[in-house]
């Protein structure tokens, strides 16, 4: 399927899987708020560079997560990458202020699909321990994104 690397040393999570999919179906799961919320968090993206939004999950008070994560819109190319900012909200314990990166690359009849989530202070506790929670939450993304696609229709 694909590969997952944690590059705790530099801060970084890395991850390669293959979806079944098109790329402009995984396009949509990524850019697509409803979709979003299917495989990943309730949220109020729009794809617009500079439009600023929110996830909601579950706190997670041992890593200083309230709940919210604070986002924007870095940069996209329509059905290639999207880049987000990841950020702690004000009144959380955690200081992160990372960037995720999903990139699109057409594989035979499917799609490879890359993330680099990276700004991970290795010195800080906090944001070691988000490291090590968040790789392990991306790791099978890819099954979560391709069953959002497939529950479309």
């Amino acid at each position: 399927m694909g590969g997952h690397v944690n590059d705790v040393a530099h801060g970084t999570i890395h991850l390669d899987e293959f979806l079944p999919h098109a790329p402009h179906k995984v396009w949509r799961a990524l850019t697509e708020p409803e979709l979003i919320a299917r495989w990943l968090m309730p949220n109020d993206f729009k794809l617009e560079v500079g439009h600023r939004f929110t996830f909601r999950s579950r706190p997670m008070p041992d890593v200083g997560f309230g709940g919210i994560c604070h986002s924007e819109v870095l940069a996209f190319e329509v059905g290639h990458m999207l880049r987000i900012a990841w950020r702690a909200a004000p009144e959380d314990r955690s200081s992160l202020d990372s960037v995720v990166t999903f990139t699109l690359e057409p594989e035979g009849r499917g799609t490879r699909l890359f993330l680099t989530h990276d700004g991970f202070d290795p010195g800080d506790p906090l944001q070691a321990l988000s490291h090590r929670i968040m790789g392990s939450g991306w790791k099978g993304i890819g099954r979560r994104v391709a069953a959002a696609i497939e529950n479309a229709g």
